[in-house]
């Protein structure tokens, strides 16, 4: 269940989403500020040395052959905190967003990680130093081969034990208006 909190602001909107019994603040943005205060949030509140981060990219199909779709959404999650970052409506890359997906003191997991991964470098030059398949790490620690090849679907019910539905239709996102770029 998603829950939208209705806020003052157009920098960015914010959701609560219900995860099983979990509670998952997301923000969803394509402003550099916003992205920025984020990650500052979030590094106050971490207190390990070494912490996980979930990270996916989404992008629009490309349905001809020599026309690449960029990146259009980086998804960050730490805890009980997300960031859905519009990156192709967005204005500039922050800094302290290419500080953070280089530090060591990050362990970047994903389903296929590897091949967003890249994606982010030759659309964005963005790296991502320490990255971790989900699908590789199920397999091997539940001695399951075929996960290798799984989604996140089935590595939820093979790991978690939880089943989950993945809607067809999101709901759209906020488009930038023009003023924002200025």
């Amino acid at each position: 269940m998603t829950t939208e909190i209705k806020l003052n602001t157009t920098a960015h909107n914010l959701y609560e989403v219900t995860f099983f019994t979990n509670k998952i603040q997301t923000i969803v943005t394509h402003n550099p500020s916003t992205v920025d205060q984020w990650l500052t949030e979030t590094h106050q509140q971490i207190s390990q040395t070494r912490t996980t981060v979930g990270l996916d990219v989404e992008w629009k199909p490309n349905f001809r052959p020599k026309i690449q779709n960029p990146v259009a959404t980086l998804q960050l999650c730490i805890y009980n905190r997300c960031l859905i970052y519009q990156i192709k409506h967005s204005p500039k890359i922050p800094q302290s967003l290419k500080e953070f997906l280089r530090s060591k003191r990050f362990v970047f997991v994903g389903v296929g990680i590897k091949g967003d991964v890249e994606k982010l470098m030759k659309d964005y030059k963005l790296e991502v130093e320490k990255i971790v398949d989900l699908r590789e790490l199920g397999a091997k620690r539940l001695e399951m081969g075929e996960l290798k090849n799984g989604g996140i679907k089935t590595l939820a019910r093979e790991v978690l034990r939880k089943v989950i539905e993945k809607p067809k239709k999101v709901p759209p996102a906020p488009i930038p208006s023009f003023e924002s770029f200025l």
